[in-house]
């Protein structure tokens, strides 16, 4: 009897998807392949394609109304939440629009505690959750109920001898015309269940009762069992006799409300938070003071021209490139260390996964001693730190991440650990070994060279995690300190991880007339920066930044 299969339906499952939409479906498959394979259209082909979609458009309004009666029908009466708790209480309804009034006496119950902590077999629960997939085969009722996009549990329904099957058939009917996607409330007793698609394994539900809390509409954008297939499944396919279909970015982005209940794509969002607390707990403990900068500002964080130039009310003012410059003055307000979580934004007209517009930065600055390496050192601590606390605590998220998108744990020195550095002379000297012949030493590294270090340090070093040091002051900003030994190079370095940048970071000119020279050198206006360089002449101390 059991049917789920890494949660979604077999390839034999009916999947009660309406004629007319596999027509639709088609239809508009087909116009965007032409689309996308085409330079432009005629008139009349534009035409063609624009009354063509007002047709389709048409027909799935009149679909949906004309369904709609006999849906509703077929999923029981309007009822108020307040009397499903009654002996009298219907099997299935449609709950009035929940506007905060009546509160039955109803404690819904966690899909992830069943079968592990929550209630004992044979009691019977309330579960609120999403219709994730649905099977009917006469008067037998099976659905896979998700909950909070990570965990999913299977409920079923059987005719029963007490009242001649007529539970089952009105549980039946309710689910053949409830759209996919919507929230249903259900009570049902917990049963020992062996489940091998779905996250509860052990246990399953034997409905009772159930209620569309919201119905999602009868037609989405796209299936959520195509939405989250990995690459490797689909690949696998092409050649079959049913080839899996590939949901595109720019829907899912059109939808992303919908994509972002793809589990591995809801735990990405939920690692992202994680790591952003670990982030500030890690420097709070070492003192840190976290600072919100503007992102609205009068001149440029980095100098350049990506940057996004806006009106401020008749003035010239950009879209902040870096918190880097207010956090650089924070050190000179005696502040023991700085950090900020925050938006970043770069004009960098590239469709590239290495080219963001706008991302969210983790920076930090903190005063040194003597040397930038002791940043370097904090750096390493900090980022080992919260990879560990990833991999141990959040074990459930990178499991399903994983399915979708394979990777392996990151190797790296323990935090107690010496970082593993590189100088930029080493780097290229590992380059040209692995025959690579670079025309300028001093450009800096591109995309294919650092994927090859990467991997070149790995199968050396043994880690993922390295700091490659000394870059060549040509290619850095202009508030980066020169090396004092070696001019042409800097005091400034790169987050180098799985073979690409995550961060980069350098002892910062905190010297005003050192300051202005590298701004003249390399062309950058002082003007907007009349604040910034002022700062250091009232008693600047050494300090470095990470972003």
């Amino acid at each position: 009897m059991l049917w789920v299969q890494n949660g979604q339906l077999p390839a034999w499952a009916p999947r009660l998807l309406p004629r007319s939409r596999i027509q639709h479906a088609q239809l508009r498959v087909g116009s965007q392949a032409r689309s996308t394979g085409c330079a432009g259209y005629t008139r009349h082909t534009a035409s063609f394609i624009g009354a063509s979609a007002a047709l389709l458009s048409a027909s799935r309004r009149l679909s949906t109304l004309s369904r709609a009666d006999d849906r509703d029908e077929r999923m029981g009466s309007t009822v108020t939440p307040g009397v499903i708790t009654s002996p009298d209480a219907p099997v299935v309804g449609v709950y009035k629009t929940i506007r905060s009034g009546e509160r039955p006496s109803v404690d819904f119950v966690q899909v992830s505690s069943l079968g592990t902590t929550g209630p004992e077999i044979g009691s019977q629960v309330w579960i609120r959750a999403r219709v994730a997939a649905v099977r009917v085969k006469g008067k037998s009722t099976f659905v896979v109920l998700r909950q909070n996009s990570l965990h999913t549990v299977q409920a079923c329904k059987f005719k029963e001898k007490e009242d001649g099957g007529e539970s089952a058939t009105a549980i039946a009917r309710f689910f053949k015309a409830l759209p996919l996607e919507s929230i249903v409330d259900m009570s049902g007793v917990l049963v020992e269940a062996n489940v091998s698609g779905c996250t509860q394994k052990n246990v399953e539900l034997q409905i009772r009762q159930v209620y569309a809390v919201t119905l999602a509409a009868p037609q989405l954008p796209f299936l959520m069992a195509d939405a989250q297939r990995s690459e490797e499944e689909i690949a696998a396919s092409k050649d079959s006799k049913r080839p899996l279909v590939r949901v595109l970015p720019d829907l899912r982005l059109d939808n992303r409300w919908l994509d972002l209940r793809v589990p591995a794509h809801n735990a990405i969002l939920r690692i992202q938070a994680v790591m952003c607390q670990l982030f500030r707990e890690s420097l709070a403990k070492r003192g840190f003071i976290e600072i919100h900068s503007p992102k609205l500002i009068s001149g440029e964080s980095e100098g350049g021209a990506e940057v996004f130039r806006v009106d401020y009310f008749g003035s010239n003012a950009s879209l902040a490139q870096s918190p880097q410059l207010y956090k650089q003055m924070a050190m000179s307000a005696d502040i023991p260390g700085v950090f900020e979580v925050g938006p970043v934004f770069r004009a960098e007209n590239s469709n590239t996964a290495r080219h963001l517009c706008e991302f969210t930065g983790l920076d930090l600055e903190m005063p040194i001693a003597w040397h930038y390496k002791e940043v370097i050192q904090v750096v390493h601590e900090t980022l080992a730190d919260i990879f560990q606390c990833v991999e141990e605590k959040h074990a459930e998220e990178l499991s399903i991440i994983r399915q979708m998108y394979p990777s392996e744990a990151p190797k790296l020195p323990a935090g107690t650990e010496s970082p593993c550095v590189l100088n930029w002379d080493e780097a290229m000297e590992l380059l040209t070994s692995n025959g690579t012949q670079r025309e300028d030493v001093m450009a800096d590294l591109s995309t294919e060279e650092e994927k090859l270090l990467g991997r070149l340090v790995r199968e050396r070093y043994g880690v993922d995690l390295f700091f490659l040091d000394k870059y060549p002051s040509s290619v850095r900003p202009f508030y980066t300190m020169p090396s004092e030994e070696q001019p042409e190079f800097s005091n400034s370095y790169d987050v180098i991880f799985h073979g690409q940048e995550i961060g980069s970071g350098a002892q910062r000119c905190h010297d005003a007339d050192l300051l202005e020279e590298r701004c003249a050198e390399l062309g950058v206006p002082t003007g907007p920066l009349a604040s910034y360089i002022e700062s250091f002449r009232h008693g600047a101390g050494t300090f470095e930044q990470i972003q």
